[in-house]
Formats: C-alpha cells, structure tokens, sequence
C-alpha cells in the first residue's frame, strides 16, 4: 500500500504534530490570551504516536518524519517517540520556535533527529518581543547554536515578513544567518490563524521578499526543487543559499508529497483541508495496523488537487496552524 491520491501524487513525508500548546503567543497565529487546548486524553500517546508512525513507515511508504506542534519541544516524549522512530530508518526532523532547544538538542541528536528548522523573524529584540509577546529572542539565538553544536545540520531558520513590522529587517536577518552558516527560509504569511484575520493585501509575497534581498544580494535559482516546499536561491554565488515559501502566491500543490497527523490522531491529506479521518477512535476501538493503514490510504484518496486559496469559494480551515502542525 502507499499514500497516493487521484492525482499521482504519493505522501512520503509525513508531519507529526506532537501537541497544539505553545510558549509563545505570535500575533499571526494566536491571541494574546492563548487557546483552549486539547484534553490530555484527546491527545496521543507516546506509544500510539509511535505506533501511527510506524505503520507509515513500514507499510505506506513513509521516508521522512518531521515532528511539529504547536511546540514540539514541549512533549516531555519526544526523545523517545525521536528514538522509535529512528528505529525504523526513516529521516528525521523538527520545527520548533527554539525556546527549549539550549537543553535538547544533544538529547534529541543522541536520539536519532537529523535535523532543526527554527522559527525566528527577527534579530531585534524589540521586534520579536512584539511578534511574539515574549521576551524570548536570547533563549532562540542559544537554542541554535546548540542544535548546530549537536550537530543537527543544516541548521534552518523560517521566518515570516509582516508588512510594517519586520519586512524591513529581512536583509538584516540575512546577513545575521549567513555569518552563522543557518539556512534562512522566508515563508509566506497564510491563512491559518486563530483569530481568522488574515488578508491577502497585507502578505509580503515571495516576489516581494526577493525584491527586498536583491537591493542587498546577487540571489541566483537553483534547479531541483522536486517536491520540496521551498524554492532555493544561491547567495552572492555561493555556496550559502536561502529559500523562498511562496505558499500562497507561488504554490506547490501538484508536487506536494506530505500528509499530516494531528496530536489528537485525525490523518489530514492538505495543511488547508477542511475534512479529516479519525484515527485515534479507531486505534482505541482496537483496530489493526492493517485496517488503520486502510483507513489511512483511504483519507488521501480523496486530496483535491491544490489548496484553492485563490478560489472565490476558500475558506479557511476550522483548526489553526498550532492545532495542526506545520
């Protein structure tokens, strides 16, 4: 069996939200207040995280892993479920917002994880403070320096420009990344906030963030995307290069080869996808991984074939990014 849909497209990386709870409160993904968090015995267990995981690896075809949140780094399981997962010889990564990484990069290297991407949008401290409404940015800076120290490489940052607030810094936090040997990707803002106030007008698009970098940088594109989501620019010829989101106005469907499993279990075959498949209930119900691969191979079959957000009828998915894992 594989994860294939209608389209000829085949899910081998899978994203693996571990919990939606988060340290920080960014403007562009929650409130100030936080959210109502899912119950504890909404949320997965080690033990069926690792068991999800690993009918995708070993009967669907899963090659790569990327663990997620809200923040990953506060599931007191990772090194465990990092290490189970490892086990199974597939690729491993994670995306965190860095804040706990000081502590777990070695623990998490020891464990089998391959490699980081960070959340930062900025190196002013001031600015983050206000993004994030946390003064948090010098436990950021230590958490990459140890996940390149454990050797968690290549080191990747993701960054977010937000019009009027930060889109000025970007050659800034270029130049910032570039002297520590980070990948930096600018992402594309999206549609995926709790407070549903995002607006196209206000998104600093890909052309937007390269016309920003070239004032200061020779970006030359590189060949052999693939099916990966970021569009890759030599810098100043080499050999750093950044990498470019554009998930909203430079799209990636067709070549799109991710699934997602939320913490609660329900399989998502789009990160805007309004529908989901249960899992969890039917793991508990006592199903086998055979029928929970069946069921699994039946959620994808039905992925449109792209996210429509330019479609007059989108609407924008009921969870939030931190809900479903990025």
């Amino acid at each position: 069996m594989q994860l294939a849909d209608r389209y000829g497209r085949v899910a081998t990386d899978l994203r693996v939200s571990l919990t939606d709870r988060c340290n920080l409160r960014c403007q562009y993904c929650m409130p100030a207040e936080g959210l109502d968090w899912m119950a504890d015995d909404e949320t997965l267990t080690d033990e069926e995280v690792a068991r999800l995981i690993g009918i995708a690896v070993t009967r669907l075809g899963v090659k790569d892993v990327r663990f997620t949140g809200g923040e990953p780094l506060l599931r007191k399981g990772l090194p465990r479920i990092v290490a189970a997962t490892r086990l199974l010889g597939a690729r491993t990564s994670l995306t965190t917002n860095g804040l706990g990484l000081r502590h777990l990069a070695g623990p998490l290297a020891k464990a089998g994880l391959d490699r980081v991407n960070v959340s930062l949008d900025t190196i002013d401290a001031a600015t983050y403070t206000g993004i994030t409404r946390r003064d948090r940015l010098t436990d950021v800076i230590a958490g990459l320096e140890a996940a390149a120290e454990a050797g968690l490489k290549p080191v990747k940052v993701n960054a977010v420009l937000l019009r009027g607030v930060n889109d000025h810094q970007a050659p800034e936090l270029l130049k910032w990344c570039l002297a520590r040997g980070y990948e930096l990707r600018f992402i594309e803002q999206m549609p995926l906030d709790a407070q549903h106030g995002w607006q196209r007008d206000a998104m600093i698009t890909a052309d937007e963030t390269l016309e920003l970098l070239s004032e200061s940088h020779r970006l030359t594109a590189l060949d052999g995307r693939g099916s990966a989501p970021a569009e890759r620019f030599l810098v100043d010829d080499g050999p750093q290069v950044i990498g470019i989101i554009g998930s909203v106005t430079r799209p990636f469907c067709g070549d799109c080869n991710r699934v997602r499993l939320t913490a609660d279990g329900q399989v998502r075959n789009c990160l805007f996808a309004r529908e989901e498949s249960d899992l969890r209930s039917a793991m508990r119900a006592g199903a086998t991984d055979v029928e929970l691969a069946e069921r699994w191979v039946i959620a994808m079959a039905s992925k449109r074939p792209g996210h429509g957000i330019d479609d007059p009828t989108f609407l924008q998915p009921a969870r939030p990014m931190s809900a479903i894992g990025g």
